[in-house]
């Protein structure tokens, strides 16, 4: 993998770059949509690719771990077959499934114990088998294990929970080189920095993940739940100290103004459920403002769902018709809607790449977020 930085916005730290794999380049910033069990729920490959158009999906190592199961993906030759993708995927580790499943896992120094939520089978990940399976799933970016931490959280937990993700590192790392990609194509592993949201923490473990020398680094634990200005705060602390000509990755985030603001700090890839479960729930994202096209007002409103037209649906569908299709429980209403948010979200960060090689991102996002706050 290799990481070309093109432009930085004058009057932020927002940068544009190219990363490229072997599936191919990725323009940064990027929002990467999430196909946590080998789909992006309600979306064909072929409207994802010529509609939506992403550079890179994410996958999910802890579902497609337990469906279709690792033995099924090495006999597809890996998920971009078993799925007919042929751009670039990043997996997570499984991290963050061990932090939501906190009733039902442990953690111990070996890694964690937890029960399946399908069946109650119990599991067991490591760093070593976190690997293995990212390996056997064949993702071009993978992610180190590591362990989100809650919010609120103890300083001291968050101070032995971050420690023992450094040693996780260590272990990924050592395993990451005595094996080797299945499927023909490389694979680059993404360590994660942790420390909840204490600054020093931060810091530390920042500086820790930057010596390490990866391709490229990850920031974990955010959006879990802490006030959107703490995440700032804590994405600045550290991108302060990764690399500049490495590729950062904030991960779980989050809202359309989120993405912004955090490109702002210098961030170069995201990923969120938000545009795909909102939309299944009725929110629509506008560059002038929110939409739930649930709401009574838009029975009889027979304008274009988005005269912007990030999509082909944005277009073809009126706001009445989409209301409609909410009101019956068609389930085509939530496959517009889910096109219409992703088109949107792949619409906002490359308009701010546009905006920083332009050296005007700062004035267009400031614009932007206030608009994104309207509810119309």
């Amino acid at each position: 993998m290799t990481f070309e930085l093109l432009s930085k916005d004058p009057n932020s730290k927002a940068r544009a770059g190219k990363l490229t794999t072997d599936h191919g380049v990725i323009e940064t910033p990027i929002f990467m949509p999430v196909g946590t069990i080998g789909t992006v729920k309600g979306v064909h490959q072929r409207e994802l690719k010529e509609e939506i158009n992403p550079d890179i999906i994410l996958g999910n190592t802890y579902h497609l771990y337990l469906r279709p199961g690792t033995e099924i993906l090495k006999k597809a030759g890996g998920l971009h077959k078993f799925m007919n993708w042929d751009r670039n995927i990043l997996t997570d580790s499984g991290g963050y499934q061990v932090y939501s499943l906190s009733a039902n896992r442990k953690i111990k120094e070996i890694g964690v114990k937890f029960k399946s939520h399908i069946d109650g089978s119990t599991h067991l990940f490591t760093p070593e088998s976190a690997v293995d399976i990212q390996r056997e799933i064949g993702a071009d970016i993978i992610m180190a294990f590591d362990e989100c931490t809650p919010y609120p959280c103890d300083y001291k937990y968050a101070q032995r929970s971050m420690h023992m993700t450094h040693r996780w590192l260590d272990r990924c790392m050592t395993h990451m080189k005595s094996t080797s990609p299945l499927y023909g194509h490389q694979q680059t592993l993404f360590p994660i920095v942790q420390g909840s949201t204490y600054k020093d923490l931060r810091q530390q473990s920042a500086e820790y993940i930057a010596n390490v020398g990866a391709e490229g680094n990850a920031i974990g634990g955010l959006s879990v739940g802490e006030p959107d200005d703490e995440m700032y705060a804590m994405t600045e602390v550290v991108n302060a100290i990764l690399p500049e000509d490495k590729p950062r990755y904030l991960m779980g985030v989050g809202t359309p103004s989120n993405l912004l603001e955090n490109i702002a700090l210098g961030v170069d890839m995201f990923d969120c459920v938000m545009p795909t479960r909102n939309a299944r729930n009725g929110m629509l994202f506008t560059s002038e403002g929110t939409i739930n096209i649930k709401n009574k007002k838009w029975e009889d409103d027979f304008s274009p769902l988005d005269p912007a037209g990030y999509t082909w649906v944005d277009t073809e569908y009126s706001k009445a018709y989409l209301k409609h299709l909410f009101s019956v429980k068609e389930l085509l209403g939530k496959q517009i809607a889910t096109i219409h948010n992703l088109g949107f979200y792949l619409w906002l960060v490359r308009e701010a790449r546009r905006q920083i090689q332009a050296g005007t991102f700062r004035t267009w996002k400031d614009i932007m977020v206030k608009k994104l706050s309207i509810r119309l």
